[in-house]
């Protein structure tokens, strides 16, 4: 019997890896089950303790090494216990992690063929990620993504949005495309959505709530996410009631309320190669009001989004505030003239996006 080992992304309550911490194995043995085959999948976890997300990034920089690290000390004791065995599977939540390189080199030199597999959300290839705004000299960091690639059998990643982005900052930017081949594109690039069965399942209950005249900003309170766009809407249209849900320090049940009461979940995102939170906001009936650019551009309906140059930067928001105003009423008052529409919205992403499909498939082969 073949194992599939999944290095797991560190539990935060308010994010979703807590939802994938005991839902992804669940997801992978229904999948393998329905497919009648037979698989046995075991989490590897970092250390344990509380992590405390640093302000305005998803992870803690410092904590999630101390998690990566601890999972780099259970993978090799299970190599060196010979638990690991030729034709296992690996896969990596977080593609950007040193513990890869650690894998691919126990793999080798012990002769251990095993399977790689990596899920990429983010890095210093993207300018508006933390990874991209703070490490100044890219050189290192963009070689360490090179590395991880070709380490990888399997890259995978939920938008081609993101694939291009990746492509592009990795192996364009830096002249350094001659070590990307065809084959590579072919075979090591993969367009799966992400494992969020249970996510989909959780958000069930709260879809029928009672809507009233909220509008959400469900990110990151980071500049990527312009959060000021938002506060200055609001202080425009104060017949409608504004929420920046990260201040009000949310329980996961809390911000489901939220969801599920909202009419609109509100994006001028310059940075997105997903987005968890519009998503969660279709699955409870709140219109996502998002720019045509990032993967918002594939992911949703024209009906929803609104043109990117209304929201590159603030003073292009100031210059056509107006327009965003006049969408907002429309969709506000209009609630139900746009219902149908969002429910094919809501099809699109739980078939597409919101399911591993294509992950799954090439873990089972």
């Amino acid at each position: 019997m073949k194992t599939i080992y999944i290095v797991a992304l560190e539990s935060v309550p308010t994010r979703y890896t807590c939802q994938w911490l005991d839902g992804l194995p669940k997801a992978i043995e229904q999948f393998a089950k329905d497919a009648g085959k037979d698989v046995r999948v075991v989490n590897v976890l970092g250390a344990e303790g509380e992590q405390i997300v640093t302000p305005g990034a998803f992870l803690n920089f410092a904590g999630t090494n101390v998690w990566k690290s601890q999972q780099a000390i259970e993978l090799s004791k299970l190599f060196a216990a010979g638990e690991i065995k030729a034709g296992d599977k690996i896969l990596f939540t977080d593609a950007w992690n040193p513990t890869i390189i650690q894998v691919k080199y126990m793999a080798e030199l012990l002769n251990i063929p095993v399977e790689l597999h990596g899920i990429w959300h983010a890095g210093s290839y993207d300018p508006q990620d933390f990874l991209g705004r703070l490490i100044a000299d890219k050189r290192w960091s963009k070689s360490i993504e090179r590395s991880i690639f070709h380490a990888l059998d399997y890259n995978i990643y939920a938008t081609d949005f993101h694939i291009q982005l990746f492509l592009d900052g990795v192996f364009i930017d830096d002249n350094a495309e001659d070590e990307l081949t065809p084959n590579d594109v072919a075979y090591k690039v993969v367009k799966s959505g992400q494992p969020h069965e249970s996510m989909m399942d959780t958000l069930e209950p709260y879809a029928y709530k009672q809507k009233r005249n909220l509008i959400l900003f469900p990110h990151r309170v980071a500049p990527e996410k312009q959060p000021l766009i938002f506060q200055d809407l609001a202080k425009e249209l104060p017949e409608y009631e504004w929420v920046v849900c990260q201040d009000k320090k949310l329980s996961k049940d809390e911000y489901h309320d939220l969801l599920g009461a909202a009419k609109i979940v509100f994006s001028a995102n310059l940075q997105e190669t997903l987005g968890i939170s519009a998503m969660e906001g279709v699955l409870v009936d709140a219109m996502p009001l998002v720019p045509d650019r990032l993967s918002y551009t594939e992911m949703y309906l024209d009906r929803f989004k609104y043109p990117s140059e209304w929201t590159t930067d603030y003073n292009a928001y100031l210059r056509n505030k107006s327009k965003l105003i006049e969408k907002i009423r429309d969709m506000m008052d209009n609630y139900d003239t746009y219902y149908d529409d969002l429910m094919v919205q809501d099809s699109i992403l739980r078939n597409d996006y919101m399911r591993a499909t294509q992950m799954y498939k090439n873990l089972l082969k």
